[in-house]
């Protein structure tokens, strides 16, 4: 699953995911929405960014998202400070890979992602 509010970015994720040999079952682009998606789907794995449109940010909505299913958690984002890294090592994520992100460390990180479902 892909949470990402800018749909560009989304969409150039979602083929290189593609192109690797995944499925995406969904996208969404805020965390409320991600929440949701994420209950229904039960998506193995989340790329996830943290500025999202709404209220919530990534962070936020992996938080809620790990308190009912079990989903490794990629985040994918712009948002490299300290700050915003030590918040988001609390949610215990598979990676935190900053954009832009190219497809052999995608790669990577989504294979060590289906090694521990």
């Amino acid at each position: 699953m892909i949470v990402e509010d800018e749909i560009i970015i989304s969409i150039l994720i979602e083929k290189l995911v593609q192109k690797l040999g995944f499925n995406v079952i969904g996208k969404v682009e805020n965390g409320e929405d991600a929440i949701d998606a994420a209950l229904r789907l039960s998506p193995d794995i989340i790329l996830m960014d943290i500025q999202l449109a709404g209220e919530m940010d990534g962070i936020q909505a992996t938080e809620k998202i790990k308190e009912s299913i079990r989903a490794s958690v990629i985040f994918v984002t712009g948002n490299s400070d300290m700050g915003t890294r030590n918040r988001a090592m609390k949610t215990n994520p598979e990676a935190f890979l900053i954009k832009p992100v190219d497809m052999i460390t995608l790669k990577k990180h989504l294979d060590l992602a289906v090694g521990s479902i």
